[in-house]
C-alpha cells in the first residue's frame, strides 16, 4: 500500500505574522487541514525552530500515524525576493533554502501572507464571512485588505489557467486625507513619521499613533496604550478618545479600501482580513467604512456595486497556502 508520505503527503502549511505563526497539516488530497496551533514569534529564535516545536507536538498526538511532512508553504509577512526571508514586523528571517534542508522537504514554498489570503478567496463559503450587503460572487478580479500587526494587501484575478494572485506592498502606500479631521490627523503624525502610509495607522502598529494623534488635537493627555487596549476602551465607550480612535480607524479604512478596489479593478468584491476587525464586531459594520469606501466622486456608482466582506475565519491564509502548492503541482 502507498503511504501518504510517498505521494507527497502531508504537507505542512504555515501562516507567519509578525505576532502569531499558525501551522496546520493537510494529510491527503481531499482532506481538511487539521492540528491547527498558534505559536507566539517571540517564544522562538527562527521559524524552524517554531515548525520543529510544532511537529514534535504533533508527532506526540499522532502516535504511530505520524509522518513528516514532504511538502511546505509558508505564507510570510514580508516581501518575498530571493533565497534570504526577513519579517518586517518581527526579529524573524531564514534561507528559503536552509529551510527546506533541516526540513527534508522535497518541495518548500515561500509566499507573502496576504498572496495567500488571497488565493483563498474563490474557496471561502458563506460561514467563513460576512458582508455588509450581498455576499460576493467569486468571478473577475478580487481584493483583500487585512489589518493585523502589519497592513496586508493583495488581489486574485480569474484567468482560463485558474486564479493568479496579485501580491503587492499596498500597505505601503501614501494614506490619503478625505475631509479637514483626516488632513489634521494626517499633519500632526507626519511632525514624527515624513511618510504616513496605510500601515503607519492601519494596524497594529498604527492604532497607537493614531491614538496619539487624536489625542493631541483633542487636547487630551498623552497616555500611550496598547491597539489592544484602544480596541478594549473604544468598544465598550469608556475613553473618548479611544471610541474616536475606532471611527477614524474605519472611516480611513473605508477609504483606503475603494482606492484599493478602484485601482485593481476588483469588481468582484473586496475582502477585508486580519486579526483587528474581526474584533470590532457590529462597530465595524455600523461605522463609516461603507459610505468611504464608496465616496469617490464620479466613481461613486462604480464603488457602490463592489461587495465589501470580512473575512470571519482567521485561518483562510493557510487554506491559499495549500492551493499554492497545488498549483505548483498543476
Amino acid at each position: 500500500m502507498t503511504s501518504t508520505n510517498e505521494t507527497g503527503f502531508p504537507w505542512l502549511l504555515a501562516d507567519i505574522g509578525g505576532s502569531n505563526a499558525r501551522f496546520g497539516l493537510k494529510l491527503s488530497k481531499d482532506a481538511e487541514i487539521t492540528h491547527i496551533k498558534t505559536i507566539p514569534v517571540v517564544q522562538h529564535a527562527t521559524p524552524v525552530k517554531a515548525a520543529q516545536t510544532y511537529l514534535d507536538q504533533i508527532s506526540v498526538t499522532m502516535g504511530a500515524d505520524f509522518q513528516p511532512p514532504r511538502k511546505a508553504a509558508f505564507a510570510v509577512a514580508t516581501a518575498v525576493v530571493g533565497d534570504q526571508v526577513a519579517f518586517t514586523n518581527s526579529h524573524w528571517s531564514f534561507s528559503r533554502a536552509k529551510v527546506q534542508e533541516e526540513l527534508e522537504l522535497s518541495s518548500f514554498l515561500v509566499l507573502n501572507d496576504f498572496e495567500a489570503l488571497a488565493l483563498s478567496l474563490p474557496r471561502l463559503n458563506a460561514s467563513q464571512l460576512r458582508a455588509h450587503k450581498d455576499l460576493p460572487t467569486a468571478c473577475g478580479t478580487l481584493a483583500v485588505i487585512g489589518p493585523g500587526t502589519g497592513l496586508g494587501v493583495a488581489g486574485v484575478t480569474q484567468t482560463k489557467l485558474g486564479w493568479i494572485a496579485l501580491p503587492c506592498e499596498g500597505g505601503h502606500a501614501t494614506l490619503a486625507p478625505t475631509n479637514n479631521f483626516e488632513s489634521a490627523v494626517l499633519d500632526q503624525v507626519r511632525q514624527i513619521y515624513p511618510h504616513v502610509s496605510a500601515e503607519r495607522l492601519l494596524s497594529g502598529i498604527g492604532l497607537p499613533v493614531l491614538h496619539a494623534a487624536i489625542a493631541t488635537l483633542r487636547g487630551a493627555p498623552s497616555t500611550i496604550l496598547t491597539a489592544e487596549l484602544i480596541v478594549e476602551r473604544g468598544l465598550d465607550r469608556s475613553d473618548a478618545i479611544c471610541s474616536e480612535t475606532l471611527d477614524t480607524f474605519c472611516a480611513l479604512l473605508g477609504n483606503f479600501a475603494g482606492n484599493v478596489a478602484l485601482i485593481l479593478g476588483a469588481r468582484g468584491g473586496v475582502y477585508i482580513g486580519g486579526g483587528i476587525v474581526p474584533r470590532l464586531g457590529e462597530r465595524f459594520f455600523n461605522s463609516r467604512f461603507r459610505e468611504c469606501f464608496e465616496a469617490k466622486g464620479r466613481l461613486d456608482n462604480y464603488l457602490k456595486q463592489i461587495p465589501t466582506v470580512l473575512i470571519s475565519d482567521t485561518l483562510a491564509a493557510l487554506t491559499g497556502a495549500a492551493f499554492a502548492i497545488e498549483q505548483q503541482g498543476a
